[in-house]
């Protein structure tokens, strides 16, 4: 599509990325005198993987590490347009991505993929550049989330913050290094309505999990969000595969973390607090725990 218009259908997915990149150098090209926002979202590497005749077999890697390289060469055309029209040192650019991989990719040695809560599941690259106000070749552990974007660009720009409240926060100081850690309260992770997982600092707590592999066979009586039989607790700074539950040895931290949560969830559309509801009354049932077998204590 093009604006409101559709264009071609069904769309040659072997152009897009080079198509992609033609527009957002164009635009790059039409605003370079005044202040802009350039949000291009790639259809690669998404299935299904087919990539433009330039680029097929280049990599050596199959379908999935030609279409990387495509994506690769698209950043490096972008980021030659803002240095051509003399604006590079004067724009922000941030690369990331929404979820880890789900057929191919590879989450590392981080448990989950695709559509769970398991960092292999929601734990991305997240990349910042700008020359001469961020750093080069630094990196920060610092918990930070896509929902920080707005927040961070709104604050960079002087704009006003939307009036309704923000579940980001601004991370600028992050990303410059003047802070090494941002104040923020319990980071919710959802699937849906549901509530699954609560980040505090390098505590995870696991509080309920689907009954089935989302990508595997719907289960008999459908897809569930159950509670666990116990929270699972995590500690990312030293278990970023989340191997290790440590709940019974940090009960305190269980506890608060839970507290924080229920007290997020009046801030919520209702819909949340009754999805909950409902699955805190559900009754405990086996549960998935990805590729890696749970230990227990230290």
């Amino acid at each position: 599509m093009h604006n409101t218009e559709v264009i071609e259908e069904p769309a040659n997915i072997a152009t897009l990325t080079q198509r992609y990149t033609e527009q957002a150098v164009a635009f790059i090209v039409n605003n370079r005198n005044s202040p802009f926002f350039l949000y291009v979202a790639h259809f690669l590497p998404h299935i299904p993987l087919i990539v433009s005749d330039r680029f097929r077999g280049r990599s050596g890697m199959g379908a999935y590490g030609d279409a990387v390289q495509e994506l690769d060469w698209s950043v490096g055309q972008i980021i030659g347009a803002l240095s051509d029209n003399g604006i590079d040192s004067n724009t922000l650019i941030i690369f990331t991505s929404d979820h880890g991989p789900w057929y191919q990719g590879s989450a590392a040695n981080l448990r989950g993929r695709k559509g769970e809560t398991f960092e292999g599941g929601v734990r991305v690259p997240f990349i910042a550049r700008f020359p001469g106000r961020i750093p080069g070749g630094e990196v920060r552990q610092e918990l930070a989330s896509n929902m920080d974007v707005l927040p961070t660009i709104a604050a960079l720009c002087g704009a006003p913050f939307p009036p309704n409240p923000l579940d980001g926060v601004d991370i600028w100081p992050l990303l410059t290094g003047v802070q090494t850690a941002i104040n923020r309260d319990v980071l919710l992770y959802f699937d849906g309505w549901h509530i699954q997982c609560a980040r505090l600092s390098t505590w995870k707590l696991h509080v309920a999990r689907y009954n089935s592999m989302v990508w595997g066979p719907l289960p008999v009586g459908g897809l569930l969000n159950l509670p666990l039989p116990n929270p699972e607790l995590y500690q990312l700074g030293v278990d970023p595969d989340e191997r290790c539950d440590v709940a019974n040895d940090n009960p305190e931290t269980v506890s608060s973390i839970i507290a924080r949560i229920e007290a997020l969830l009046p801030t919520f559309p209702s819909q949340v607090k009754n999805d909950w509801d409902y699955t805190m009354s559900l009754e405990v049932q086996a549960t998935p725990t990805g590729a890696f077998p749970i230990l227990k204590g230290p």
